[in-house]
């Protein structure tokens, strides 16, 4: 069974990884102490297993039948495994570009991009995070965030850590960026929280018609509308008109992130083992990455990609 599941990952190559300095010999005829592409592997294989932390995965790791399929000429230390987690951080966003771009070669993007945020909930013994609000659970957690947009079937292709689930302006325009940056949508769609002038009008002039209830805050004089777009089209552009019918089944779609978001979350997302920040940053694009992984081996066996599971 061991042997199966990794095999499933074993067409993914990892190999651009030997390109990144940052897994180089620290020192001239040093040799190197852990195989990139064969870690990925390992920790890939550990998170789909729902095992965390450097002592679980390097014990998973010494499993004969598990390093071997790995590629591994031999079992990886505990430090080992600990370093390749520190080292991975420099290189972790370009390894989910790289499975992103993977997604959308495949077809497994479509017109419809959504974004939220998500907690990142980890152990008290993180000295890095903080006591942070769940507005949406109206309660407070310890540990960090993750802003994602999210397509297709559960496909992220673009996310962001942050201090908490609050994510600010400049991260949700950031994010935007990325995500427009793989291919350009139709809609993008948002809750009431990304109701911001800058975030309508950047989609807009992108070619993209974004979605997010408005909130009128504490304004004294409230527009008659249900969407912000609604407003900024008609100050824009009188020829373009939007029915309301169209914005209302549109956002609808809305839960699409949220499905992506606990489908992320089985990846590892919602069992963060960390201490430190870099740690739990590498850990929360790891479990994106994971969930890339796991959506392409499905397509290319031939089943749903959406699905959270590998079927063997």
């Amino acid at each position: 069974m061991e042997t199966e599941t990794l095999a499933l990952f074993e067409h993914l190559s990892f190999e651009f990884l030997e390109e990144f300095d940052v897994f180089a010999p620290a020192q001239t005829g040093r040799t190197r102490d852990h195989e990139p592409p064969e870690m990925m592997r390992g920790f890939l294989h550990c998170y789909y297993k729902d095992i965390y932390g450097i002592r679980p995965v390097a014990r998973e790791l010494n499993n004969t039948v598990v390093w071997l399929s790995c590629g591994f000429d031999r079992p990886p230390s505990r430090d080992a495994v600990d370093r390749f987690l520190t080292d991975l951080e420099h290189v972790v966003d370009k390894i989910f570009d790289h499975l992103v771009e993977q997604a959308a070669l495949r077809g497994l993007l479509d017109s419809t991009y959504s974004i939220d945020s998500t907690d990142v909930r980890t152990m008290p013994a993180d000295q890095d995070a903080s006591k942070c609000y769940d507005p949406t659970a109206e309660e407070y957690y310890y540990g960090y965030g993750c802003t994602i947009v999210s397509t297709g079937s559960k496909i992220p292709i673009a996310a962001e850590f942050t201090e908490s689930k609050q994510a600010s302006e400049e991260t949700v325009m950031r994010v935007t960026r990325d995500a427009l940056a793989v291919e350009t949508p139709i809609w993008m769609l948002g809750d009431s929280a990304y109701d911001t002038l800058d975030w309508h009008d950047y989609l807009l002039a992108a070619g993209v018609v974004p979605i997010a209830p408005y909130n009128a805050r504490n304004t004294n004089d409230p527009l008659d509308i249900e969407y912000r777009v609604e407003d900024r089209i008609k100050e824009h552009s009188k020829d373009v008109k939007l029915k309301q019918s169209t914005l209302d089944e549109t956002y609808n779609r809305r839960t699409g992130v949220e499905r992506t978001n606990d489908a992320v979350k089985d990846c590892g997302l919602g069992h963060v083992r960390a201490r430190g920040r870099v740690h739990a940053r590498t850990q929360v694009f790891l479990s994106l990455c994971l969930r890339l992984v796991i959506a392409i081996t499905n397509y290319e066996r031939g089943d749903n990609p959406g699905s959270t599971i590998i079927t063997v």
